[in-house]
């Protein structure tokens, strides 16, 4: 079976987080520069032997220059020693018609541990200029301080003002290599 070669299409794909604020509100961040790569059995993705996400720390934004640089920094991410994020597949198991599990690992500042997503399978179409795409929504969700992001402040009233529960939802067009 011919193996097949699948790369992310940046301008047409995001990586979004949210994050409870005060426990009242939600914040919003993307990473604006992040590769995804799969190698696919043909176009089969239930047969896929490599997928691997990777995601600039530096490209952060939450649309506040004053907490990106805090998100940068040691008490989170700490990019100056742990610049990207990676995700490597382990496992895409069906879960009905258009929806599937993926399971691998995920590492963040150092720390992996095991995670699983749930992926909605857009499917695969040809675009205007001929090239075959597959979309994909991946959604999931982490708890920061089992990767070691636990810096934590609590209000003058005891409320939390960031959540230890990271939301992740993610819009992903691949391009199939020639």
């Amino acid at each position: 079976m011919a193996k097949t070669k699948w790369v992310s299409d940046p301008a047409h794909s995001e990586v979004q987080f949210k994050v409870k604020h005060l426990m009242i509100t939600t914040v919003t961040g993307y990473f604006g520069s992040f590769e995804v790569e799969a190698e696919t059995d043909e176009d089969n993705f239930e047969k896929a032997s490599h997928i691997v996400f990777t995601a600039d720390v530096n490209s952060i934004s939450t649309n506040n220059d004053q907490r990106d640089t805090h998100l940068k920094s040691a008490d989170f991410f700490d990019a100056e020693n742990h610049d990207q994020i990676k995700f490597e597949g382990k496992r895409y198991e069906k879960a009905g018609e258009d929806q599937a599990k993926l399971h691998g690992d995920l590492t963040i500042r150092g720390n992996t541990k095991p995670v699983t997503v749930q992926v909605e399978y857009a499917g695969i179409v040809v675009d205007p200029y001929g090239q075959t795409k597959a979309g994909f929504t991946i959604s999931g969700k982490i708890s920061r301080k089992e990767f070691g992001l636990t810096w934590d402040a609590v209000t003058e009233a005891g409320s939390v003002v960031v959540s230890d529960e990271i939301r992740l939802l993610c819009e992903i067009q691949l391009v199939k290599q020639a």
